[in-house]
């Protein structure tokens, strides 16, 4: 298996018990070499939007390969305020700053993966490569899991413009704080000095 067939995947269950019988299988299958895993947890969103591991999700395996590599990254962004922009935790448009119809955020892979990480459900969170989607579908399908997919140049794509991004909006924003503090500091003095004419005025007029 090719590495350009390295996918980022996610799937949703009804029952969120199932994630762990999912977890099970995902690993079955790398065994058997029929798919390779390189990141892999069961995580789930909680009311606030911060995205977890689940905490009896103990595998080495698991937890070691998730913490420090792309699924590591993802959920930090998946639980951020970028994360509540692409609808994941509460649909919340912190100021309108993204449409959710808009056609090109429906399209991102971001967005995908974060609405499919929903609040208070469990889902499997897995960075695999394969040769076809139809061993991991056929593997979800008795859990009944949704599996969402995106082709891991995607989601690095997206993370490499999201950081950007949000470089750019801190920077612009401490730009305008320093703008709004130096309006003021002069508006002040320029108080100031009028309030000294004025006082100056009054004692010249007075004299």
């Amino acid at each position: 298996m090719s590495p350009s067939d390295a996918n980022v995947i996610v799937v949703a269950f009804e029952d969120d018990g199932k994630a762990y019988e999912a977890l099970a299988n995902l690993k079955q299958l790398d065994g058997q070499g029929k798919i390779d895993i390189d990141e892999v947890a069961v995580v789930t969103r909680d009311a606030d939007g911060h995205v977890h591991y689940k905490d009896d999700n103990t595998d080495d395996f698991i937890v070691g390969t998730a913490s420090g590599g792309l699924l590591g990254l993802l959920i930090g962004i998946l639980g951020g305020p970028l994360g509540v922009l692409l609808g994941g935790a509460t649909g919340l448009l912190l100021g309108s700053l993204w449409d959710l119809d808009d056609a090109d955020t429906t399209d991102s892979a971001l967005s995908e993966v974060s609405k499919t990480v929903q609040v208070g459900r469990n889902s499997v969170l897995a960075v695999v490569t394969e040769q076809s989607p139809d061993v991991i579908d056929a593997a979800m399908a008795p859990l009944s899991g949704t599996v969402v997919r995106r082709p891991v140049y995607e989601v690095e794509d997206e993370i490499a413009t999201a950081q950007e991004a949000q470089r750019e909006a801190k920077q612009k924003a401490r730009a305008q704080l320093r703008e709004a503090r130096q309006k003021k500091t002069r508006a002040e003095a320029h108080a100031k000095v009028e309030e000294l004419k004025s006082k100056l005025h009054h004692a010249t007029t007075s004299s």
